[in-house]
C-alpha cells in the first residue's frame, strides 16, 4: 500500500500580515529553479555583467584591465578607476564612495575582482577604466548562501515563496511574501547551499531588512 504525502500548506508559514495582500507581491521565478515548495526563502537578481573600457578620451598608458567579475555588495552602474601614479589606483563607486585602492598586478578584492596590468607605455595620473555593472534580470531563485555567478543579488534573502510553482523549465510568475510579516520558522525552505543553523540565521537576519521575522 502507497502512503500520500503532502507538500507544505500554501502560504501555511505565515504567522501574521499586513490587511488584504500589503505583504504579498507577484515576481518572476528564473527557469532553472526547479520545483519550488511555499515556504521556500527567495532572493532577486540585482546585477548581471560587468564589462571594463578605458575612460572617456582613452589613457596615456596602454596597460590593460583583465576581464572583471562581480563579488558581494557590488552595484548596479559604472565604477570609475583612475589611476593616481603609474603603478596605483583608487576605486570609486556608483555612488561616488571610493571602494578601495590598489595596484597593477594584484587582484582586487572590493565589489569587483579584476587585475590591472602595465603595458610598453606606463600609465600616468588621471588614466582609468570605467566598470559598468549591468542591471540584473530582477527574477528570483532560492536564496544561496554565496554569491553565485549569474545570479548577483540574490545571495541576500528579501522575499518568501507564498504558492508552490514548477521553474524547471520555463520562468514563472509566483506570489511571494515581501515586507511586514510574522512567519513561522520550521516552516522555512532554503535553497542546498544553507545547509547549517549558522547560514539560516543569517538568512533570517537578512529578511528582517524588509521586516520579516520568524517566530
Amino acid at each position: 500500500m502507497s502512503i500520500a504525502t503532502e507538500g507544505p500548506r500554501d502560504l501555511g508559514f505565515i504567522l501574521s500580515e499586513l490587511p488584504g495582500t500589503l505583504s504579498r507581491d507577484v515576481v518572476i521565478i528564473l527557469s532553472g529553479s526547479g520545483k519550488l515548495d511555499a515556504g521556500t526563502v527567495l532572493g532577486q537578481i540585482k546585477a548581471g555583467a560587468a564589462t571594463a573600457a578605458a575612460k572617456a578620451g582613452g589613457n596615456t598608458g596602454n596597460g590593460t584591465i583583465s576581464a572583471v567579475t562581480l563579488l558581494a555588495g557590488a552595484k548596479v552602474g559604472v565604477y570609475k578607476l583612475r589611476f593616481t601614479a603609474a603603478t596605483t589606483w583608487n576605486l570609486v563607486d556608483p555612488d561616488g564612495f571610493e571602494a578601495g585602492a590598489g595596484a597593477n598586478g594584484v587582484a582586487n578584492a572590493n565589489d569587483l575582482a579584476f587585475t590591472t596590468t602595465a603595458g610598453g607605455t606606463p600609465f600616468v595620473a588621471g588614466d582609468g577604466f570605467d566598470i559598468t555593472v549591468a542591471a540584473g534580470s530582477g527574477k528570483y531563485v532560492p536564496s544561496p548562501e554565496a554569491l553565485t555567478a549569474g545570479k548577483a543579488g540574490a545571495e541576500i534573502a528579501t522575499a518568501i515563496l507564498g504558492y508552490g510553482v514548477d521553474a524547471t523549465a520555463a520562468d514563472v510568475e509566483a506570489v511571494v511574501v515581501g515586507n511586514d510579516a510574522e512567519v513561522k520558522k520550521p516552516m522555512l525552505i532554503y535553497e542546498a547551499s544553507v545547509d547549517n543553523d549558522t547560514k539560516r540565521n543569517a538568512k533570517l537576519t537578512q529578511l528582517r531588512s524588509v521586516n520579516i521575522k520568524a517566530r
